[in-house]
């Protein structure tokens, strides 16, 4: 069940909360447990789209019955308050059933005009805001990718979408939260078009099956931010173009607050703690700050490195890190981590082995068609090595081992009869060269290149002068020479690469 939390005390929040039930028959039930003011009384229930409306029931107690028959359905339920959102007390017990999450639908109040966005709660430093100080409410980053993406598609025109860094309260929750927030002044917070945007991004999370945790909920792919300013465009990009998800973000005015990072490791420890990560992502030096983090065990990772990972298995990862170079240092992924079947049992590298890729055949194919030398190389491999800002493959490969292997080749091997993924990537790599050679043999642990070219010294005994028609002839264009024709065969030889593999 999605807990949703209204505050009567914002006109935002209550403004959302009536777009919420417009469209959609909502259930209305009685809880005479609470007061009005407590989130009791009138609240409402809703089965999500894809599952049967629960029928009603008169009080609480009905209400759970009618859950019983709907069990493994997600559900909603908003409760309201009185008391503003960020002073409330834990609502996790005020409804009828343990929530996965909690939305806080709410107003947004800045310099920013039309605005949809999203944070999780907690103070690095002092309660000025709600909540406790040095704590955090669990984040749910999963939630939050669902809801960057519903305010892209819901958001009106005129409206931007962001994410902002952890701030205010409440902290003290059992149940992972988020904001969902309409900004940023009167205007919008009683703009019908902006509160129903957030209302469908909320009634749409079970759609974008959202959860609260991003990949496996035992070893999830959550970044804790350090850095940069309050909205936060390097961790909105995390989340817009990678597999990743980010937990809470301590921005640069809100590491002020924090302080000392080495005289502060219960906070550290909190908030690593209420992200759920074993990395960081810190934008800017903060030396300190990464010392602290590395002492515990929470890897500061780059936006790079997120970007290359993403979805890969990080024991993988890992492995291939050792064995070949890190990630910031060259490290690239190829098409072939799919066939592994690498699901966390056994030694990742027991299924690739590593090769040195052939140099000069490379660098050749490079020069012809680096895009297609570069294609050669990710298909076949597994992670590769590379320089040049991680733009052109060189040094190392690791290519698929053991069952792995046969599946490598792919289609190639069915027309080839090729099995093995370092014979394969030769192969591709040879065809690369066949676009400037006349002839390209494999043969006796080497390739070998043949070619008709153009030789200017025989150019130059037949009279040909420098320029525009040693350039023609090198076009394979015929010149006139003192009245003679000079065809380019008359002045080609032929030259031989060889390339060791």
């Amino acid at each position: 069940m999605i807990g949703i939390v209204v505050s009567r005390a914002d006109r935002a929040s209550t403004h959302i909360a009536e777009r919420l039930l417009a469209p959609t028959e909502w259930t209305e039930r009685t809880d005479a447990s609470r007061t009005d003011a407590e989130g009791g009384g009138t609240y409402h229930t809703l089965d999500a789209v894809d599952a049967p409306v629960a029928p009603a029931g008169d009080d609480a107690n009905d209400a759970d019955g009618a859950d019983g028959a709907n069990e493994g359905a997600r559900r909603f339920e908003i409760r309201t308050f009185d008391e503003l959102h960020i002073h409330l007390d834990d609502p996790t017990p005020v409804f009828s059933e343990d929530p996965e999450f909690l939305v806080f639908v709410s107003r947004h109040s800045g310099d920013t005009g039309p605005l949809l966005t999203c944070h999780f709660t907690g103070n690095f430093g002092d309660a000025e805001y709600g909540g406790d100080p040095g704590s955090f409410a669990p984040a749910c980053p999963g939630v939050q990718r669902a809801l960057v993406a519903g305010f892209d598609e819901h958001a009106p025109d005129g409206y931007d979408v962001a994410i902002e860094g952890t701030h205010h309260g409440p902290t003290e929750l059992a149940t992972p939260a988020v904001f969902a927030e309409l900004g940023s002044d009167d205007e919008q917070w009683d703009d019908p078009a902006g509160a129903d945007a957030v209302a469908r991004t909320v009634l749409d999370l079970p759609s974008r099956d959202a959860t609260v945790a991003v990949g496996d909920a035992d070893r999830p792919r959550h970044v804790v931010g350090f850095g940069g300013g309050h909205y936060a465009p390097r961790f909105e990009r995390v989340i817009r173009e990678t597999a990743w998800g980010v937990g809470h973000i301590a921005s640069d005015w809100q590491l002020e607050e924090l302080g000392h990072p080495g005289e502060r490791g219960d906070v550290l420890d909190a908030v690593v703690s209420a992200s759920d990560a074993e990395f960081a992502l810190v934008e800017g030096e903060y030396p300190v700050l990464r010392e602290a983090l590395a002492a515990r065990d929470v890897r500061v990772v780059s936006e790079t490195w997120l970007r290359a990972v993403d979805d890969r298995e990080l024991d993988l990862v890992a492995s291939l890190e050792s064995d070949l170079r890190a990630v910031d240092d060259g490290l690239r992924f190829g098409d072939r981590v799919a066939d592994l079947g690498v699901d966390g049992g056994g030694d990742p590298a027991d299924a690739y082995r590593v090769v040195d890729l052939p140099a000069d055949l490379l660098a050749e194919a490079q020069g012809i068609d680096a895009d297609a030398a570069r294609d050669a190389v990710e298909h076949h491999a597994i992670g590769f090595e590379t320089e040049q800002a991680g733009t052109r493959a060189a040094g190392r490969a690791a290519l698929p081992d053991g069952p792995a292997a046969g599946h490598v080749a792919g289609a190639d091997a069915d027309a080839a009869g090729v099995s093995d993924p370092y014979d394969a990537l030769v192969d591709d790599l040879a065809a690369v060269l066949a676009e400037k050679y006349d002839e390209v043999v494999r043969e006796d642990g080497v390739v070998r290149a043949r070619i008709e070219a153009f030789d200017p010294e025989r150019a130059a005994t037949l009279g040909v002068p420098e320029g525009l028609k040693f350039g023609a002839l090198s076009a394979g264009e015929p010149v006139e020479v003192g009245g003679e024709t000079i065809r380019p065969e008359t002045v080609a030889r032929e030259r031989e690469e060889v390339f060791p593999v």
